[in-house]
């Protein structure tokens, strides 16, 4: 009976993790969504909600079928979050790069003191209805300066790719070891795109639409990174005949080592690398930060290259090892 009602507890905490994940999925988004209607000014950028949808039908689905439990090598719910909330993030970058000369005098946010007074100068007095409150924290949010909004949006959104899928349930055949390797990643691979976008789009000079086109895109593609699962779960032989066939595919003995190296070379340090070059011979962009995170990307890509020339030596003498010791007929 204790049993019973510890796993009937259990399944409604998980349960509860799946919607309350997805529910700050869907806030986030509609943040997002309510920022691009405020900046343009035109109420048809609401249309924008319908991205939310498929994260909507996809939390209906995985609470009915498998009790909101994820899959092993994908996140349908981190996917579909970021659908909805890139296109959003998207539009405010470029209305920012292309009216920031002319941008209106705002309240930043870059110390603390800064934060005290803009909420301070907001305050109403005591006898107040509840949509003049409403009003007072649209105006505190709308004297937020652009670039804070969209640094704070890209913030909230590495933090809250981490935060949900450790939220998540574990789909089958995932360990809380392997859950726990993967959250590190998680935590290393936001700060190097926050990294990467905050320093880069800093760089852009004038309206150098190209260049902003071309650290959006990388920075997107660099996103798909946290849906996918493949840099640390992994499928474990069950018996010697599986271990024995497993080693004779490099790609199978090696699957997570070979995801990690393609994770470098073609979705993160290697399209970064990429980009910092061109800032700097095209868009003649030169300080001692760019410098120091190109060097640190070129490291990173050749490291990687070594490692694989490494495990591609060492599967070569395995493999061929293995021929030489069966016994002979």
């Amino acid at each position: 009976m204790t049993c019973n009602m510890l796993a009937s507890v259990m399944g409604m905490c998980k349960f509860t993790c799946a919607i309350v994940t997805r529910a700050l999925f869907i806030l986030v988004s509609l943040t997002g969504v309510w920022r691009v209607t405020h900046v343009k000014k035109d109420l048809n950028y609401w249309f924008l909600t319908f991205l939310f949808l498929p994260l909507v039908a996809e939390m209906i689905i995985t609470l009915r079928r498998r009790k909101g439990k994820d899959y092993k090598w994908f996140s349908p719910p981190i996917f579909l979050f970021l659908i909805s909330i890139i296109p959003s993030i998207w539009i405010l970058e470029l209305d920012y790069q292309q009216d920031k000369a002319s941008n209106p005098q705002c309240k930043s946010l870059d110390s603390w003191e800064s934060l005290q007074r803009l909420i301070t100068s907001n305050k109403t007095l005591e006898n107040v209805t509840y949509q003049d409150h409403l009003k007072n924290i649209n105006q505190v949010l709308s004297d937020v300066c652009s670039n804070d909004w969209i640094l704070a949006l890209h913030q909230i959104l590495l933090i809250l790719l981490i935060v949900g899928k450790w939220l998540l349930p574990l789909g089958g055949g995932v360990t809380r070891e392997e859950l726990s390797q993967l959250l590190l990643i998680f935590v290393g691979t936001a700060a190097d795109i926050l990294e990467f976008t905050s320093e880069t789009m800093s760089d852009v000079k004038g309206n150098s639409f190209q260049l902003v086109y071309i650290i959006l895109a990388v920075w997107t593609w660099s996103m798909l990174q946290f849906p996918l699962h493949l840099a640390v779960v992994n499928s474990k032989p069950d018996s010697e005949d599986e271990l024995e066939a497993q080693e004779v595919s490099l790609l199978t003995k090696h699957s997570t080592d070979m995801w990690n190296i393609v994770e470098a070379l073609f979705i993160q340090d290697g399209p970064f690398l990429v980009v910092r070059l061109i800032v700097m011979t095209s868009f003649k962009v030169f300080h001692q930060m760019l410098i120091f995170f190109a060097i640190k990307n070129f490291l990173v890509v050749i490291l990687n290259l070594y490692r694989l020339v490494v495990i591609c030596q060492d599967f070569r003498p395995s493999s061929s090892s293995r021929g030489s010791t069966e016994p002979a007929l």
